[in-house]
């Protein structure tokens, strides 16, 4: 029997392991031979379709480029249109926009519609023929034929805008335009066309063109607040679009491009002129002759005239809107889409605020070089009673009453001197009107003069800046007394406390925030000011009082299911800040916002380089904010926020309060009479703003007044070149100058003494 020595064992050990790296080395070797057998039988196959020389140049290296740039395309593509793709994620995505909403004022009076009618929609077989054809022939002639995107369109459109130098013709297919009025807004950004083409493609895949066709005849927006066809055929002609002629069709059909610049009950010329534009592609497409739109060219289409049935279409697109966010809130179950929905809004009200806006431009606007106004009057709590987005709806439908973010100046500073109360000043307290720096800010007062000590009182009244950037480095001490910056942290609590009014902007932290640097909106702003008149508490803003369903059926309501009162800031304080609110009024800046007999409590904003005019103000029954400028930030001629915001106020709050019962407000009372001025006193007063320049009588229209002013400006200049020819007559009649130093407010100096050169007033 053999032993099993030390020497056997590490033999074997070696052995075994030999004989595995041989094994290894075998297997390797015999991959290696196989696969390169494989290879020499697939390049001696590959080389049967070898090309060379110019046909591998020609024809395979392009394709393959393609098949490169193409897989590379597809994914890219596909990054892109997972944006679109989201935006039907809802499984209810066709009823996002269809509600159809008639609107009652707050005493049960119908005001208007939005959305699309369908409980009277007509089937598409039902439209007239010319209707139809007058609809593709402008719209979209290859409809029937492409995928959801008009190559060739788009392509002409391109050429056609490059040799025009701008937007002479549109290349968006009509299912690109169903896209983007069912799931995207109207903003021109390139994000917007991207997703725009995809859900075009998507739609065309998920619906008929039959189904495509009749969802853009009843979505699409026809001016005059309504949508579809068959609603814009009922409001301009007062008929069913079952019965319109050519001639009426050419007219609606020119309404797809702009309706607001063609709605014939704005501009009847422009839209005969559109509808004519019409016709001609009518025949260019091939799809009438000639002989058969000469009678439609002969005689044009007359729309009703609804220029008396003022409309307040600023209000009523802030309430559709309100309504479509309230519907989300309804159970999924719920698949009513008819509404009747009674609004917070005053008819009265509302017309009186159109009226005080329009007449103050039409008087003022000229001289001031502002252009445009806004005002928001609202309940207490917080139902909007009116609301005027601008001069013309026609013109622009931009609601500058709850979509444009302007510096609110001075008005902003209640919620400073708020903060400074809740941390223990109070209305007495001293605080010295001298130099002082955030880092390499120093705000200064108008004339680079300061007033000393003054009260907190004293400061609001003249609108001092120095003091509430003071007030919250002094709000930040208190925070914390050692903090290495101070004014941030006093900075951040009156963000939260405008936070606490109701103020959503964004409100970013600048040195200037305490002086009304950062921007507001006059919705939150004039409903922000509630909750001074109601103790303490903060309101939502808004429009819907009750819906019901088409049949009457309750839904909501608002003093049941709205969001109640939240207690902002203790009672004492609210009736503190009234009571400084009020001198403003009575013997600050804002004197031309007093109310005989009414207290009246408020704060006027001017901001830098007069871009900006505010009075925001309240009773006890109401609170309003007015705003005046340009939309482009151009500065307005010296305009202050004691000038037109204060007098717009002034008259709307007049008719506001007609057969109301007056409240008093916590910390001012009833109020009192005005005393009346001195005959003496009166003789050596300037005049107000409506005084020193009479304009036109309300009752012009627009274009009268328009006609009125270049008229009275031709006599100004024949006046000058008469006096240059006689200047050696000493009696010689001097010409009146067409921008009076009177037009100027007598407070203006008033309300600038204590302005912000860099920044505020």
């Amino acid at each position: 029997m053999v032993q099993n020595t030390p020497s056997n064992w590490k033999s074997r050990v070696r052995n075994f392991f030999l004989d595995l790296d041989a094994r290894i080395d075998s297997s390797l070797f015999s991959s290696a031979k196989g696969i390169r057998e494989l290879y020499e039988r697939y390049s001696t196959f590959m080389d049967r379709f070898y090309v060379g020389r110019w046909k591998r140049w020609v024809f395979i290296e392009p394709l393959s480029e393609a098949a490169t740039l193409g897989l590379g395309g597809l994914v890219v593509m596909l990054t892109l249109a997972i944006p679109a793709f989201r935006e039907t994620a809802d499984e209810d995505w066709l009823k996002k926009s269809d509600l159809a909403v008639s609107f009652l004022d707050r005493y049960g009076n119908p005001i208007g519609s939005r959305g699309i009618k369908h409980n009277d929609s007509i089937p598409l077989e039902d439209f007239p023929d010319v209707l139809i054809k007058a609809t593709l022939a402008t719209e979209d002639r290859r409809f029937y034929e492409h995928f959801g995107i008009d190559i060739a369109g788009t392509a002409r459109a391109l050429v056609t805008n490059a040799q025009a130098g701008g937007v002479r013709q549109g290349g968006s297919s009509i299912t690109q335009q169903l896209a983007k009025n069912l799931f995207l807004s109207n903003e021109r950004t390139i994000e917007r066309k991207v997703n725009e083409a995809f859900l075009a493609v998507w739609l065309e895949w998920r619906l008929t063109k039959n189904e495509i066709l009749k969802l853009y005849l009843d979505r699409a927006y026809m001016g005059g607040g309504t949508f579809g066809v068959d609603g814009a055929a009922h409001f301009y002609f007062n008929k069913s679009a079952r019965d319109v002629t050519l001639a009426e069709a050419a007219m609606l059909a020119g309404l797809f491009k702009a309706p607001t610049k063609y709605a014939p009950h704005i501009n009847l010329p422009a839209a005969r002129a559109r509808a004519n534009v019409v016709l001609d592609n009518l025949v260019d497409a091939g799809f009438m002759t000639e002989g058969q739109v000469f009678g439609a060219r002969r005689n044009p289409a007359f729309a009703v005239d609804r220029r008396d049935e003022a409309s307040p279409n600023y209000y009523l697109d802030y309430a559709f809107d309100e309504m479509r966010k309230l519907v989300d809130t309804f159970p999924k179950s719920y698949t009513e889409r008819v509404f009747v929905v009674r609004l917070a809004i005053d008819a009265n009200v509302q017309k009186a605020a159109e009226d005080a806006i329009e007449n103050q431009l039409r008087q003022f606007g000229r001289d001031y070089h502002a252009t445009q106004a806004a005002t928001v009057v609202s309940d207490l709590d917080g139902g909007i009673r009116a609301m005027v987005g601008g001069r013309d709806y026609g013109a622009s439908q931009f609601n500058r009453a709850t979509d444009a973010y302007r510096q609110p100046g001075s008005s902003f500073k209640p919620y400073v001197y708020t903060t400074a109360l809740l941390n223990g000043f109070t209305p007495n307290s001293i605080v010295v009107d001298g130099p002082v720096c955030i880092g390499n800010w120093c705000p200064q007062n108008y004339g680079h003069s300061y007033s000393g000590s003054v009260t907190l009182t004293q400061a609001i009244t003249r609108s001092i800046n120095v003091v509430p950037v003071k007030l919250s480095i002094a709000i930040g001490q208190k925070e914390q007394p050692k903090a290495p910056n101070p004014a941030k942290l006093g900075r951040a609590k009156i963000v939260e406390v405008a936070r606490r009014f109701g103020l959503k902007a964004p409100l970013p932290d600048t040195p200037s925030l305490p002086i009304g640097s950062d921007e507001v909106t006059v919705l939150e702003h004039a409903v922000a000011y509630a909750t001074f008149p109601n103790r303490g508490k903060a309101v939502t803003p808004h429009s819907v009082l009750e819906v019901r369903t088409g049949a009457g059926d309750p839904v909501w309501r608002w003093d049941r299911d709205g969001p109640k009162p939240r207690q902002a800031i203790p009672a004492s304080v609210a009736a503190d800040m009234a009571g400084m609110m009020s001198h403003v009024v009575s013997e600050g800046t804002a004197r031309r916002a007093a109310l005989d007999g009414i207290p009246t409590a408020g704060k006027t904003g001017t901001t830098n380089a007069y871009r900006d005019a505010w009075f925001v103000g309240y009773t006890g029954n109401f609170t309003c904010a007015v705003w005046y400028g340009n939309d482009d930030y151009s500065p307005t001629n010296r305009m202050t926020g004691g000038s037109l915001p204060a007098q717009t106020w002034h008259d709307i709050m007049v008719a506001a309060h007609q057969g109301v019962e007056v409240r008093e407000i916590p910390g001012i009372g009833m109020g009192q009479k005005l005393p009346p001025q001195p005959v003496a006193a009166q003789a050596n007063a300037a005049p107000k703003v409506l005084e020193t320049k009479p304009g036109p009588p309300p009752v012009l229209t627009k274009r009268g007044a328009d006609v009125l002013v270049r008229v009275e400006k031709l006599l100004d200049d024949a006046a000058r070149t008469a006096t240059k020819s006689t200047s050696n007559d000493a009696n010689a009649a001097k010409p009146a100058s067409s921008t009076s130093a009177l037009a100027f407010p007598q407070n203006y100096a008033e309300e600038n003494a204590n302005a912000s050169a860099p920044r505020k007033n």
